[in-house]
Order: C-alpha cells, then sequence, then structure tokens
C-alpha cells in the first residue's frame, strides 16, 4: 500500500517483458517444427521435438512454482497472515513441480495435454496470488503466455 492509501501494482519491467515473450520460442519452434515435418521425417525426430516441448513446458510449470515461494517469503505485501500465505505457496508451488513431472513421464501425446491444462490451471491459480500481492501488472503477460504455452502442447500433442 502507498502511503495515501491507494494499492501499488507492481509491474514487469522492460527486461521481464523481453525475456518472458522470449521464454515462449521453444513452444512455438517445437510445434513449428512437429508440424512442418510429421510425414517428412524419421518419427524418432518428431518424438524428440514432443519430447522436448513436454520437458520445456513441465520446467515452465516448476518455475511458475518457484515464482510463488519467491513472491510469498516474509517481507511480501500479503493481506493474509505471512505464515499462512507463505505455507500455501510453498505447497501450491511444489505441487506445481510434481504435477509437471507427471507430465513428463506420460507418453508425448497425453503428456503435452496434461501440460497444456496444467499451464491453464497455474494461471487459474496464480490470479488470486498475484492480486493479493499487488501484482496485477503482471496478469496480461502471463494471460498471452500461457495462451500461447497450452496452444503451442495441444496443437503439437494433435498431430502427434
Amino acid at each position: 500500500m502507498s502511503d495515501q492509501g491507494f494499492s501499488v501494482t507492481h509491474d514487469p519491467n522492460p527486461l521481464a517483458r523481453k525475456l518472458g515473450y522470449a521464454g515462449i520460442l521453444p513452444f512455438l519452434g517445437c510445434t513449428l517444427f512437429i508440424w512442418l515435418l510429421i510425414d517428412r521425417v524419421d518419427p524418432d525426430v518428431i518424438v524428440f521435438l514432443a519430447q522436448a516441448l513436454a520437458a520445456y513446458g513441465a520446467l515452465i510449470v516448476s518455475f511458475l512454482g518457484g515464482t510463488l515461494w519467491g513472491l510469498a517469503m516474509p517481507g511480501g505485501d500479503y493481506h493474509q497472515d505471512p505464515a499462512d500465505a507463505q505455507r500455501h505457496a510453498q505447497w501450491t508451488g511444489i505441487s506445481y513441480s510434481l504435477a509437471a513431472w507427471v507430465g513428463v513421464l506420460m507418453p508425448p501425446h497425453a503428456g503435452l495435454v496434461w501440460l497444456g491444462v496444467l499451464l491453464i490451471v497455474c494461471y487459474v491459480s496464480d490470479r488470486k496470488r498475484f492480486h493479493e500481492l499487488h501484482m496485477e501488472g503482471w496478469l496480461t503477460m502471463r494471460f498471452r503466455l500461457t495462451v500461447a504455452a497450452s496452444l503451442c502442447c495441444f496443437l503439437s500433442a494433435a498431430q502427434i
């Protein structure tokens, strides 16, 4: 809260925006290659691309879980009891990582669907946390990246 009682909203800085949007490139690249190469190369290449996409998706989901940990560390601007907020963020963050790991262990056609859904679930879950932390300025970028990443997972799964 600011001195005048108004809520301060933290927005991503220019570097965070560039890095965030650059982070979508592996999703787009793998999906594009899967769609362009599906019947033109050895099937092992497609399997490799699908596994690479699933691994990257799982890393991103784990990153999102770690972000919650960082945002809820003591001293955060939470509207609720800081200890409760920290416990919730830690449980949620580890849940993201474990659920992402399951997606990597699944066959790529199923794992990519799982990870696409998981990316959406993470966004929906994080919306509440971001509002509580006055991080609403990040939600537009998060929404765009979530749509693009999950769509890539779904499109790749549909093609393989």
